[in-house]
């Protein structure tokens, strides 16, 4: 995890180096600013419109997941636009854009079913307060 950080900090610093050399440092605080700006206005937008489909689909007895996962990625994107960086604003407002959230939007609940089904097929039984395989491999110990 903390080489994962690194080179994510090591990136950052690049694009920003990158941007600077290509428009100057004026240039490159205004673009992080206003993609701040932009981020901060855009996320409050996507995010009204996610309570309201949120509302919406729980007034009409529907499951509520693409909404409540929308919303969870919104609030995701609005965070990522306020850290300071261009990879992260990039990151964000993928994420706060309506046709690329859903892409992301679809790839999440897919991994989230697969992991759920794995994890459905890996069964434990708790004896005594102590989680024990049930498989075949461990023997349950009897008389504890």
């Amino acid at each position: 995890m903390a080489v994962v950080i690194l080179l994510y900090v090591v990136a950052e610093v690049a694009a920003v180096w990158a941007v600077s050399s290509a428009v100057g440092v004026l240039g490159t605080l205004g673009l992080l600013v206003a993609g701040a700006f932009l981020g901060s206005w855009l996320a409050r937008r996507e995010g009204a419109r996610a309570a309201r489909a949120f509302m919406t689909t729980a007034r009409s007895g529907r499951s509520p997941v693409n909404e409540v996962t929308d919303g969870m990625l919104i609030g995701l994107g609005g965070l990522l636009i306020m850290v300071p960086g261009f990879l992260s604003d990039i990151a964000g407002l993928l994420m706060l854009l309506p046709p690329t959230r859903g892409v992301i939007r679809r790839a999440w609940v897919r991994r989230a079913e697969r992991r759920m089904a794995m994890a459905g097929q890996s069964r434990v039984i708790v004896v005594d307060s102590e989680v024990v395989p049930d498989d075949k491999s461990h023997p349950v110990i009897e008389g504890r």
